[in-house]
């Protein structure tokens, strides 16, 4: 049986590539009428940074100002994805129609992308892959590689290129 993608998660790091990986996602939704959600995940600051800030300013002072700028990002980013759908697709507005919910969430992107796709029932995630030089990739792994070996959830790599 060949499968129907009726809900994508187009997962993007906005990096200066999105754009190929967005006309992708689009030539897919097209042909399969699909909707898509475009996410974007703010990464967690480091435990280690956390803490000493918070040794400096104290918990409470850390925690509200966390808050706050969690929230001032979360609206830029959504701004700028928006900002960014409209311009790629300014040519085809029945593409950027497809485009249900746009995302800024945050955590470590792997799984909240994995849990967001879950949240939502997409049947295909699309993310965009940076080619990283054997070493890197070996120590530091990637985003694309953590999600390609915990999904269930059909997924289409696309290579970004500089």
């Amino acid at each position: 049986m060949i499968p129907e993608y009726k809900k994508i998660l187009f997962a993007t790091d906005l990096s200066a590539s999105a754009a190929v990986v967005l006309r992708h996602v689009v030539g897919v939704a097209r042909a399969h009428q699909a909707s898509v959600e475009l996410v974007h995940v703010v990464p967690d600051p480091d435990q280690a940074v956390i803490n000493y800030v918070a040794t400096i300013m104290g918990e409470g002072k850390l925690g509200h100002i966390e808050k706050e700028h969690r929230e001032e990002i979360a609206a830029e980013l959504s701004k700028k994805l928006k900002d960014f759908a409209h311009e790629e697709l300014a040519d085809h507005p029945e593409d950027l129609e497809r485009i249900d919910r746009i995302e800024v969430l945050h955590g470590h992107p792997a799984p909240v992308i994995l849990s967001e796709a879950r949240r939502i029932g997409a049947d295909l995630i699309v993310i965009g892959t940076h080619g990283k030089g054997r070493l890197e990739y070996t120590f530091l792994g990637s985003v694309a590689q953590r999600i390609a070996r915990k999904t269930d959830i059909p997924l289409l790599l696309i290579p970004l290129t500089h």
